[in-house]
């Protein structure tokens, strides 16, 4: 076992699942001789070839596209979309396509292709280098949406993907690749999708997240701790499907909710959460249900301070944390 960042254990990954079956190949913009802008695919193009490392045009509707007929015909495309902000001109392809062939084919058909898209902020990308995604893709059954946000899930969650049946749009948040590192079996193994992970037990709040923003979650629970309150954070890892088996337990012992994520607040993964929350464990309740989120502009800003404004952080979770708990 071996300890890895986020980057390292994705390119890791995707090597050995490459060297172990032939019908595994990645597509998309500077994956080749660059070697991805990450870095995640550095070396694949003299060690797989031009036929199964592909570097193609600036056109995320081909890279979608050509996957889903690579899929069909009996391949394993792993496409990566450069960054998750660039993923909007696929979207038909991805929603109206790969999502629906399986429906639209009375299970005939399925498109085994993985989506790799690094997202989020922090990282002074602005504009169109920070979105966060989630919750377009999470709303369209067909399509399965996971967010690792450790090492030893960023294997095991990448090799279920690759062997899924069905489309699979598995997020990297950009800011975990090398910030973020853990120990990783040497073994090849699964992590099975719809299924929450309990990072921290606890009494007092159940504090829901995923992504880069478990990990401040997780923080700021061990602050409060030294002041005697107890909070038990979970990180969802999948999106769709969403386990609520393990929040409405977690909710059914402590008593008081709260969701954090870093996508806009109206209409995001953490409204769908809460609103599951209300409607199973409503009696179970002793607090309103509490939200954390970006805040709601259309994009986030490029200057440090403001995006420090718009990106839920640390101090600010731990504070919203105890008005919670002590509510």
């Amino acid at each position: 076992m071996a300890e890895k960042n986020v980057v390292q254990t994705i390119h890791d990954t995707l090597q050995e699942e490459m060297k172990r079956d032939d019908r595994t190949i990645v597509l998309g913009e500077d994956v080749g001789a660059r070697g991805g802008v990450f870095r995640v695919t550095m070396g694949f193009l003299d060690e797989f070839g031009p036929e199964r490392v592909i570097d193609t045009p600036l056109d995320e509707c081909l890279i979608a596209g050509v996957s889903i007929g690579l899929a069909l015909d009996g391949m394993r495309p792993i496409a990566e979309m450069q960054f998750a902000d660039f993923i909007f001109p696929a979207f038909n392809q991805i929603v109206q396509e790969a999502a629906r062939i399986r429906y639209r084919s009375n299970g005939d058909f399925g498109v085994p292709m993985v989506i790799r898209a690094p997202y989020g902020g922090g990282v002074h990308g602005a504009l169109y280098h920070s979105q966060s995604i989630e919750a377009f893709f999470a709303h369209v059954p067909g399509l399965k949406v996971v967010v690792p946000s450790t090492p030893y899930d960023a294997k095991g969650m990448l090799i279920q993907a690759i062997e899924d049946e069905d489309p699979v749009l598995y997020l990297e948040h950009k800011k975990t690749y090398r910030l973020i590192k853990g120990e990783v079996p040497d073994e090849r193994y699964t992590v099975e999708f719809g299924k929450a992970e309990v990072r921290r037990k606890g009494s007092d709040l159940t504090c829901v997240s995923y992504g880069l923003m478990h990990h401040y979650c997780v923080e700021a629970a061990e602050r409060l701790a030294g002041d005697g309150i107890d909070v038990e954070v979970i990180d969802l890892r999948s999106i769709y499907p969403l386990d609520m088996d393990t929040v409405l337990e977690s909710v059914g012992k402590t008593g008081k909710a709260m969701i954090v994520y870093e996508d806009n607040k109206f209409l995001g993964v953490g409204a769908e959460v809460a609103a599951q929350i209300a409607e199973k464990a409503l009696f179970d309740l002793d607090a309103p249900i509490f939200r954390i989120a970006g805040a709601h502009i259309p994009a986030m800003p490029y200057a440090p301070t403001l995006e420090h404004w718009f990106l839920p952080d640390i101090d600010r979770i731990e504070q919203e944390m105890r008005k919670a708990a002590e509510f």
